[in-house]
């Protein structure tokens, strides 16, 4: 991949121009739970903390925490996703709507549970986690509802994000239809992939972590080389598409269509919580490639969001003042890999 010039001004107008973008959101979404408390001792029935509960809130997850970085960057966003007939189901209609975002495309499945996960938290930390969920493929009436609410919102959007949180909802035939459709129109087509990437063929771009690089293609990542390797089986199962891998603290791994690679390092930032990170970095992607944005000024754009969300504690957002100021930090990064590349 072609390096080009970054340039702080450039990045700073299209952190702006994703007020115009319109974005369409489709996946697994998730209810957020979480307790929060203090821990003043240990159980005299087992050694465990005892945690004396003094809030509780609840948040939009897995997809859900993408659009909520989507609405908070300050780009239109619509979301389809297939929650139960349940109080979970009922409380992330609601979020949507406090959020501004139509729960239209929101597909109600009495057969299935909508999926929670309940974190304790204490002391800026996480001591637990249990989750309530299926895996089941949607099938029916469930799939048939979720496609033609996709089609739908399809019609009023520049690009659309998979999320997948190998839940269920993204069933392959729902997501051949709508690529199918995206390439028709030339949408452009993010994918946050979790186990498979065989329903993402004709995506613009793909979006996996080291780990789940390694799950999708069966190869041990190690060194430059086998990163090389793994991003190539994947793109030719892709049938060619931009691959980022993102690295944590160490930034993304960029592989355009044609496989040539670029690294666009990050910035060292003090480090919280990394839950929902990746949900930050696909919006920011997305948003900046819709924005006009290369894939390498995407990723400076991305890496900075991230920087923002690892500081906070919980699934968090960041607003495009955030990512504003950080972007400076991002950009000297960036700059120092190219220069020490």
């Amino acid at each position: 991949m072609a390096r080009g010039k970054l340039e702080l001004r450039r990045l700073e107008k299209i952190v702006h121009g994703f007020a115009r973008a319109r974005l369409l959101v489709v996946g697994d979404v998730m209810l957020d739970e979480y307790l929060w408390g203090d821990v003043e001792r240990v159980s005299p029935e087992a050694p465990v903390p005892v945690v004396h509960v003094r809030r509780e809130s609840h948040a939009l997850g897995g997809a859900g925490n993408v659009v909520r970085n989507v609405v908070a960057m300050g780009a239109r966003c619509s979301f389809c996703a297939v929650v139960g007939e349940d109080a979970a189901g009922d409380r992330i209609v609601d979020l949507l709507k406090d959020l501004g975002v139509d729960p239209a495309g929101v597909v109600r499945d009495e057969a299935r549970p909508t999926t929670r996960k309940t974190r304790v938290e204490a002391r800026a930390q996480q001591l637990l986690r249990y989750d309530r969920e299926t895996d089941a493929a949607i099938t029916g009436v469930s799939a048939r509802r979720l496609l033609a609410a996709t089609l739908r919102a399809l019609a009023d959007a520049d690009g659309i994000v998979f999320e997948d949180y190998a839940k269920g909802v993204l069933a392959r035939q729902v997501v051949r239809s709508v690529i199918r459709r995206c390439r028709e129109r030339e949408l452009f087509v993010a994918v946050d992939p979790k186990d498979t990437v065989a329903p993402y063929k004709g995506a613009s771009l793909v979006k996996p972590n080291l780990r789940e690089l390694e799950a999708l293609t069966g190869l041990r990542v190690r060194s430059a080389a086998d990163l090389a390797r793994a991003v190539a089986k994947l793109q030719r199962q892709l049938g060619g598409a931009d691959v980022v891998v993102t690295r944590g603290a160490l930034g993304m791994a960029l592989f355009a269509a044609d496989r040539r690679a670029l690294d666009v390092p990050s910035a060292p930032f003090e480090v919280f919580d990394v839950q929902g990170a990746g949900d930050t970095a696909i919006a920011a992607l997305a948003l900046a490639r819709l924005a006009g944005g290369t894939l390498q000024e995407a990723a400076v754009i991305a890496n900075a969001a991230a920087g923002v969300v690892v500081g906070k504690v919980g699934t968090a957002t960041a607003s495009p003042e955030e990512i504003l100021a950080q972007l400076p930090r991002s950009l000297a990064a960036a700059r120092a890999g190219e220069a020490g590349a």
